[in-house]
């Protein structure tokens, strides 16, 4: 009942499993190693602990591959991050743990798994058969690189399955998916639809397994998904820069209708502008990103929901999330605009200012009066401080090596190579028939939208990315002016 307190800690090493790419991507090669001997000596998952399916996946089995990856690669770009003697003990852990999440899947009448998994049991006999969109859609990209790892297809095939299913729900008239669905009816429990929380990732993971795998079918359904959202969320005006009306806004509506169902916005949806980078609607990133930023020069911090018609919080706690970190970083790639270098800057301060404890970073309780949890989660190490670095270190690795990157939904670094973009198995789904679904597609590029990444000229790198009147008009919507 507690929105501030769920199931995640699993009674392991969390915040350890899940901050030990950061280590690397800080080139601390001698803590990461450290790191990686006290995971493989201690951590075990053998434990009578019940665990969210979808927050196990992304805070440590992503990390666990993450780490196996860095410690192997043969290039090293981070600097000398391998383990002597190393036996792919972490890749062991990982597929040990992601045959202890199996059960989720099974006894499902849609594929859609459970949303809560006994590490030791399986699923909880009193479990309840309703998940959300993004916890039983947003686990792709973890599982998918186990079995192209592995040579196994059993955990790409459950996830790629479980994402089928789901979009299969989609509403006939909107193309809209809910956001609370019941996995053995495939009834839609809850109907909103939106960007945010019980959202976010499975679009996010539709793309990134296309960049990853290279699956054209993942492409269409992004491709499709974008375009249903830019016409039923998105509201105020059209162009982003130019143009009278209000900054554009993507609200919670009612999935079969496409109404409003709400005047709030939560913070998990400012992870949007980066999403909207990464496919190359720049320009529409720069307003979103915009207007959260706005909120946080208001308050220091994000409230986890922000009313935008009240001009004040709904939910008030900030457990030190990394969404607006992540668009900031990906947005300064894009345009290396200095404005985003500020922004970080500010970011950071407000972090130390009103954050800072004796014994890390502690979630603010309030984002008003600005008083504090007893709590850090463990993606602040993985994400919110590996963006904020990553933002400001120019010759960073990740940028300067050559190789390719990219970013689970935890922040979780991940190369782009071959071994990814080609399976041991025909078919991942049965049925199929023979594998020309499976052809690659080119580039991601999305349908639906005119800009691209060159949109945004040299001259422009120097000036603020949104006009000024309308950086003002967005101020004013959030009570700043």
């Amino acid at each position: 009942s507690n929105l501030n307190i769920n199931d995640v800690l699993g009674n392991y090493s969390l915040t350890l499993i899940d901050a030990l790419d950061t280590l690397a991507v800080m080139g601390n090669s001698s803590e990461f190693q450290k790191a990686v001997k006290l995971v493989i000596d201690t951590v075990s998952f053998d434990k009578d602990s019940t665990v969210q399916v979808f927050e196990a996946t992304i805070r440590v089995l992503g990390s666990l591959l993450s780490a196996h990856i860095i410690i192997t690669d043969t290039k090293q770009p981070f600097g000398d991050m391998s383990i002597k003697d190393y036996d792919n003990e972490l890749l062991h852990l990982a597929h040990d743990l992601a045959v202890r999440l199996l059960p989720a899947f099974e006894n499902t009448k849609t594929g859609i798994p459970y949303p809560r998994v006994n590490l030791k049991k399986g699923v909880p006999p009193d479990s309840h058969n309703e998940t959300c969109t993004a916890g039983a859609g947003s686990l792709l990209v973890e599982f998918g690189i186990l079995s192209r790892l592995l040579g196994d297809s059993t955990f790409e095939w459950v996830a790629r399955r479980a994402v089928k299913a789901l979009w299969s729900l989609r509403s006939n008239n909107t193309g809209l998916l809910g956001n609370v669905v019941n996995i053995q009816t495939g009834h839609w429990v809850g109907k909103q639809s939106g960007l945010g929380a019980g959202s976010d990732s499975f679009y996010e993971y539709l793309l990134k397994s296309y960049i990853l795998f290279g699956e054209k079918e993942d492409l269409e359904m992004f491709n499709a998904a974008y375009q249903n959202i830019q016409s039923h969320l998105r509201r105020g005006r059209e162009a982003c820069n130019e143009g009278e009306g209000d900054p554009p806004l993507y609200v919670n509506v009612n999935m079969y209708t496409g109404q409003l169902m709400n005047t709030w916005i939560d913070s998990l949806q400012a992870f949007f502008p980066g999403l909207q980078v990464l496919i190359g609607d720049v320009e529409d990133a720069i307003c979103l990103h915009a207007f959260y930023y706005a909120i946080w020069k208001r308050y220091g911090a994000l409230p986890e929901r922000y009313n935008w018609q009240l001009q004040a919080p709904d939910v008030p706690f900030y457990p030190l999330r990394p969404e607006l970190v992540e668009s900031t970083y990906l947005l300064y790639q894009a345009t290396k605009n200095p404005f985003y270098l500020h922004v970080g800057m500010d970011i950071l301060q407000s972090l130390e200012k009103y954050t800072k404890a004796k014994c890390g970073y502690a979630t603010l309780h309030h984002v008003v009066d600005k008083s504090k949890e007893d709590r850090m989660e463990s993606f602040f190490l993985s994400e919110t401080c590996k963006y904020l670095y990553l933002l400001f270190d120019e010759e960073n690795p990740v940028h300067r090596s050559g190789n390719k990157f990219m970013f689970t939904t935890e922040g979780h670094v991940v190369s782009v190579d071959g071994r990814f973009r080609s399976s041991l198995w025909e078919d991942i789904l049965p049925g199929e028939g023979d594998s020309t679904h499976r052809a690659r597609a080119p580039e991601p590029k999305a349908s639906n939208f005119s800009s691209n990444c060159n949109r945004v000229p040299d001259e422009r790198r120097y000036l603020l990315p949104l006009k000024s009147n309308y950086m003002r008009q967005i101020d004013r919507m959030v009570g700043l002016i």
